[in-house]
């Protein structure tokens, strides 16, 4: 059993260690989450846009929670600072890049990704893109 966690992970590590090809940046809005309130509906929809931005191009642990954290301060000054609280707790528990979900921390690479600096052929994948 041993034996297999550690070939499960090795293959793990090395499919994670080669450049693959980003995929094309898709948004969900604000993902199972409202994009604003009953009377605008839409309030904060640029707020999570600007977050699946950050969230698609993945990168480091620190990137990841500074991404978090500037999705609460622009909730928060459409005015809405509860519910900037509330999603920087589902976005810092649902988001891992650890489970292959559509809206994991660097959704834009094949899984597992997990936290890593992007190389420089990535920023070029991601320069391209934005083309």
């Amino acid at each position: 059993m041993k034996r297999l966690f550690v070939l499960l992970l090795l293959l793990l590590l090395l499919a994670s260690a080669s450049a693959s090809e980003l995929r094309p940046f898709t948004s969900d809005g604000c993902s199972s989450f409202p994009n604003g309130t009953f009377w605008q509906n839409e309030l904060w929809l640029a707020c999570c846009t600007a977050h699946d931005y950050a969230y698609w191009q993945g990168g480091t642990f620190e990137q990841r929670l500074q991404a978090d954290q500037e999705l609460e301060a622009c909730v928060s000054a459409v005015g809405e600072p509860e519910i900037a609280r509330l999603m920087l707790a589902g976005v810092r528990v649902g988001g891992t890049p650890y489970l292959p979900t559509m809206f994991r921390w660097g959704y834009g690479w094949p899984y597992p990704r997990g936290y890593k600096a992007l190389s420089d052929e990535e920023r070029q994948q991601i320069d391209a893109l934005e083309g």
